[in-house]
């Protein structure tokens, strides 16, 4: 049997068409039925399908020929890119799909250099053939640069219409490498995904690199200490099929009854109470690049909050979080993301799944601070930021960003990559209309604004990858915003110095815009240290209380204007703004 086995998976750049091409494997393969067939049949989540991203990792067993087809379908976009890791560390081979439109893009190479690290076998493969502005000979030359593979090796496809997909089942089996045969060890399985279920407990995804694991078993994980009886054990099809046991080479389910979700940990190994072996490598430990904190509007939601992110964090293993308090908002967690597209979606998430209304703060990378006394601090928040007179040097994380682009917009997009900081380091030529652009650049340039600027400055043919460098020495200071008089912490953020009046000016504006009016005049202001550098007002809502007066002298009106404006200046020394969600969010999205 184990010379049956093939387990790979699909990577690509986002839109390239992973899943379409999924949907025709198991179509070809029999394994769903064709009136059970939809589009994008493993993008299961409702973001995924509304938003035609995939999100997560998603195996399928698929069984052809005598032969057992383990796939694992991944997502494209660089914030997902750690699902892309742990799914190759669980197969022997990747298929490499690229768009005949649009050729080789940044996160073709990127999930590339993550497939070869693992030493996978690599079958490439030009999808989209029959579009009508199909690239089809550049895409191969590109291809064949990229690779240093021969042109009859390259496949093509059309995931549409099904056309050359028993051509990929064929090389698959011919081509992808057999799991090494250790069955008569000891138990050894990775997990590579686990997901918590309310009556089960957490059901790990896991596959079996040595012996084999069957329902009533005694497992251990080594990483965390934990014994548990297996409930459950089967395969993906792509809906949970129960089966006796899963055997060394499979991918598999395994339910493990646990109801502490902190015990089950992604890259963990399960093996047999009592086994001695030697724990399996796991995955190395990702770095978050954005952080930012999340708040419930109303305290007594904290404890549903932290288990809301608990079950998140076993199925997105990328997430990072730690408790924080907040003199403004109270009690919350500090999470780490890895981008803007990762925040969004765990935002989403928690507000659709958990039904909680939740604040984020303004987001902000991990900054490195020396003090005067030496000691060096990981600042992940303005409000963890010390005293100005207390930092002797202060350090910003760098990107090394590759950027895609035809050649005519090379121009533009080096303007761009400038203006943000960036230092040019060399620029690569995938063929003689395509290259591609090496920039360092820092982290906090690209979180917000530069991926929808690339876009514009190229007519929306370049693409972006990177991967965290290095630190560099940056000027940076707080920029405080006080409402109606009151330090609004949730809203301040870590900033240039050369930047400060425009963050502080367009912050200011931003809340004049999205703040309701009061019965007071709201004084808003942006600060750096004791200096204000933008004001705004927002003038009170203002009662005609002279409406009822058909006549009488002067006075009397003089005295009511009078009476009215003590009033508003009592209200403005004692008046407190509340800020609404909405207001986050238009900040968040500046």
């Amino acid at each position: 049997m184990m010379n049956n086995i093939r387990n790979f998976c699909i990577i690509a750049h986002i839109d390239h068409g992973k899943s379409t091409l999924a949907d025709r494997l198991l179509e070809f393969t029999g394994t769903v039925a064709k009136r059970e067939m939809k589009a994008q049949l493993l993008d299961s989540m409702d973001l995924e399908r509304e938003r035609g991203i995939t999100i997560k990792l998603t195996p399928v067993r698929m069984e052809y020929n005598g032969y057992i087809l383990n796939l694992i379908d991944t997502p494209g976009h660089v914030d997902f890119n750690y699902e892309v890791s742990r799914s190759l560390a669980a197969v022997e081979g990747a298929i490499l799909l690229v768009d005949a439109s649009q050729g080789v893009q940044a996160q073709t190479i990127g999930n590339l250099y993550l497939a070869l690290e693992q030493n996978l076998k690599i079958i490439p493969v030009i999808n989209k053939i029959d579009l009508p502005n199909a690239r089809l000979e550049q895409t191969e030359n590109e291809i064949i640069n990229l690779l240093g593979c021969e042109k009859k090796d390259i496949l093509r496809v059309s995931a549409k219409t099904g056309e050359g997909v028993s051509e990929i089942i064929a090389t698959v089996i011919e081509l992808v490498p057999l799991p090494k045969n250790d069955a008569g060890k000891p138990l050894r399985a990775l997990i590579f995904d686990s997901i918590y279920d309310d009556y089960r407990g957490v059901v790990a995804y896991c596959r079996v690199v040595d012996g084999e694991i069957k329902a009533g078993d005694k497992m251990f994980l080594m990483a965390t200490g934990l014994t548990s009886e297996v409930l459950e054990v089967g395969y993906f099809k792509p809906k949970y099929n129960v089966s006796k046991k899963i055997a060394t080479g499979e991918i598999g389910y395994i339910v493990t009854g646990l109801k502490n979700i902190e015990g089950c940990r992604v890259g963990d190994t399960i093996t047999s109470v009592g086994a001695q072996v030697e724990q399996l490598a796991g995955y190395k430990e990702v770095n978050p690049m954005v952080f930012a904190g999340i708040f419930c509007q109303t305290g007594a939601d904290y404890e549903h909050l932290r288990q809301g992110i608990l079950k998140l964090k076993l199925s997105d293993s990328s997430l990072i979080f730690e408790p924080e308090q907040s003199s403004v908002l109270g009690f919350g967690f500090r999470c780490g993301f890895l981008g803007l597209l990762h925040l969004d979606i765990f935002q989403e998430r928690i507000k659709r799944e958990y039904k909680l209304p939740i604040i984020v703060t303004v987001p902000s990378v991990a900054y490195r601070v020396t003090k005067t006394s030496g000691e060096s601090k990981i600042i992940k928040s303005p409000a963890e930021w010390p005293d100005p007179s207390q930092i002797k040097k202060t350090e910003e994380p760098w990107v090394k960003a590759d950027i895609v682009t035809p050649k005519e917009f090379i121009g533009q997009i080096m303007a761009l990559a400038e203006a943000k900081h960036g230092i040019y380091q060399n620029t690569e030529y995938l063929n003689a209309e395509r290259a591609i652009l090496h920039y360092h650049i820092p982290l906090s340039s690209i979180l917000v604004d530069f991926y929808d600027r690339l876009k514009s400055a190229s007519s929306g043919y370049a693409s972006l990858n990177y991967e965290l460098s290095d630190y560099k020495e940056a000027d940076i200071v707080k920029l405080n915003v006080f409402v109606a008089e009151e330090d609004q912490e949730a809203l301040a953020s870590l900033v240039y110095r050369d930047e400060t009046y425009r963050a502080g000016r367009q912050i200011t504006e931003k809340l004049k815009e999205s703040l309701p009016r009061q019965m007071f005049e709201i004084k808003i202001q942006a600060a750096v240290g004791g200096k204000i550098i933008a004001s705004e007002r927002i003038p009170a809502m203002r009662k005609d209380v002279l409406a009822k007066m058909s006549g009488g002298d002067w006075t009397r009106k003089s005295k009511l204007l009078q009476k009215q404006k003590k009033g508003k200046a009592r209200m403005k020394a004692a008046g407190h703004v509340q800020i609404p969600t909405e207001t986050y969010l238009a900040i968040l999205k500046k």
